[in-house]
């Protein structure tokens, strides 16, 4: 028990709920909460995050060339989480002072540079705590990975559950995730470590000149997509193709509650028959679940529930064991981790970019109307495609990147 509390991995899981929390849930909620109130085209939104994510091609890597050189990483994580939390509250809590496409411009690149910046100090900062932690990188990705999948649920569905109980509850949701950042900075604040003498800071051309990083970096990139399609289009999915509004939040519950109390399954099932065989066996569950999601119509939420909790088992997979392969790499290849996990940061980030600049204006191009709630046949066609076709063909494409790709032992 001691050795538990020296290791502070509850520390770790709390930091990793709160990045993670301002990840996937934002691309969830944000745009449909700015079509919704201020009648923002999904077209613009979909244009600005594809913008943003430009920004991210240069901000990313330079982040993590910053990263490996701080010497005082504490403090600079304390103002990276002051400017997550004001850009939250920007985002949901203050009505735009001006027009509501810029404003939510502003909030969001505040946002996700504040989150690329402590994800990359976070996983880097993990590369050094892997590898003196007795389990290794696998122990520390389970207690980590477990922490950002409750983070993920708990921001996915406060929203929805607030609806209805408080006047703003978008604003409330910014409020607590301010505090939670707070705590987060606190109980992490003995954790981070500047760069020691003789770490040299890792080129970024060394990482890219790896065999094996530039695999699991093209890895990261395939198989993330899947789910940046479906985290970008479920509340249309659940609304326009179920035709089950309300079921949003509860199916959400399900499908990251699955992820995160999967977590630390994987990583057992990990430990002892390796991670390429778990990982594979964990994809084709995924491809399945996107199958039977094909077959779907409206009122079928209840079978949508049972896929919701077998799709989020299988993500609690992809984000256990990927960024635990990759850890192990980067501790051999750059064990400063800033400039590997910048990269990878952009892999996963690249992603939603592609969601957001092609989906969201497919959708609207097909018919699909958020404000109206008007849904025409070939709408409905159009978002099922998109949302469970598009990410099934993806992942069998991941499935034979990971089958060709030979791991360390």
């Amino acid at each position: 028990m001691t050795q538990f509390w020296r290791d502070r991995l509850p520390a770790w899981s709390l930091m990793g709920a709160v990045i993670s929390a301002a990840g996937l849930p934002i691309y969830i909620y944000a745009p449909k909460f700015y079509a919704d109130n201020y009648g923002v085209s999904l077209t613009l939104l979909g244009t600005i995050l594809f913008g943003l994510r430009l920004i991210d091609v240069v901000q990313d890597p330079a982040l993590g060339w910053v990263s490996e050189r701080l010497r005082r990483r504490g403090l600079a994580v304390a103002i990276g989480g002051l400017i997550l939390a004001l850009s939250m509250l920007g985002l949901f809590a203050v009505a735009p002072p001006f027009a509501p496409a810029l404003w939510f411009a502003i909030t969001v690149t505040g946002l996700f540079s504040a989150f690329s910046f402590l994800t990359i100090n976070f996983y880097g900062q993990g590369v050094r705590k892997g590898a003196a932690l007795r389990g290794g990188h696998t122990r520390l990705a389970a207690w980590r990975e477990t922490g950002a999948l409750l983070g993920v649920c708990v921001a996915a569905v406060a929203p929805t559950v607030l609806i209805g109980v408080v006047a703003a509850p978008f604003a409330v949701f910014a409020v607590g995730f301010a505090v939670a950042v707070a705590l987060a900075v606190v109980a992490m604040s003995r954790e981070w470590s500047a760069r020691l003498e003789n770490d040299a800071p890792t080129p970024i051309g060394t990482i890219l000149r790896d065999p094996l990083a530039r695999k699991l970096l093209l890895l990261a990139l395939v198989n993330a997509t899947p789910l940046a399609v479906s985290s970008t289009l479920f509340l249309f999915y659940v609304e326009g193709r179920l035709e089950a509004p309300g079921w949003e939040g509860p199916l959400l519950v399900l499908f990251f509650l699955a992820a995160a109390l999967s977590s630390p399954v994987w990583s057992a099932l990990a430990a002892r028959y390796g991670p390429k065989p778990v990982l594979l066996a964990a994809m084709l569950a995924a491809v399945a679940s996107f199958g039977l999601t094909l077959m779907l119509g409206a009122g079928d939420h209840i079978q949508f529930a049972i896929i919701c909790v077998l799709s989020g088992a299988t993500i609690g997979a992809d984000l256990t064991l990927l960024p635990a392969m990759f850890a192990k790499r980067m501790a051999r290849v750059a064990p400063n981790g800033g400039q590997g996990f910048g990269l990878w940061s952009l892999m996963n980030k690249a992603t939603l970019a592609f969601a957001a600049v092609l989906l969201l204006p497919l959708l609207e191009g097909a018919g699909f109307d958020a404000q109206t709630g008007i849904y025409p046949a070939q709408a409905q066609t159009m978002l099922t495609v998109l949302y469970a076709g598009v990410p099934l063909a993806l992942k069998l494409v991941a499935i034979a990147l990971l089958a060709a790709t030979k791991l360390e032992d």
